[in-house]
């Protein structure tokens, strides 16, 4: 069986992991650091928006692929799939805009990315009782 719905979140999410990761080797050249980072506030946002993404996504995206193959309803699994893919956007955005200070869109990115997380759970725990209980 595939998981064509949690395959395009993936797809995007790596993309976008990409583009942030692009902004880290920009930083990296740019202050003449191979490893680690610099004092520099534009170079630690860029390494914490990239890490961030890689510390939510696998999760989220495992979470989604299983939802999908254990037969949760496509349309719950796309409306998650987005909502997660549109907070990790406006976290990344919030981090860049607010430098890593307090800002809308990163407060946001993160609820709605717990959010999806959350309700991915339940969902899965609904799943299986439904089956099992």
């Amino acid at each position: 069986m595939i998981v064509p719905i949690t395959g395009v979140f993936a797809a995007v999410t790596g993309i976008l992991l990409l583009v942030l990761s692009m902004l880290v080797v920009r930083c990296r050249f740019k202050y003449k650091k191979g490893l680690g980072w610099t004092d520099d506030r534009e170079f630690l946002v860029a390494v914490r928006a990239q890490a961030n993404l890689v510390e939510y996504a696998p999760l989220a995206l495992l979470m989604l692929g299983i939802a999908e193959l254990n037969g949760v309803p496509s349309g719950l699994i796309y409306w998650i799939g987005m909502a997660f893919v549109t907070s990790r956007i406006l976290h990344a955005y919030g981090m860049f805009q607010g430098q890593g200070k307090t800002h809308w869109a990163r407060f946001i990115g993160i609820i709605v990315t717990w959010l999806a997380i959350l309700a991915t759970a339940i969902l899965l725990l609904w799943n299986v009782w439904k089956v099992y209980g």
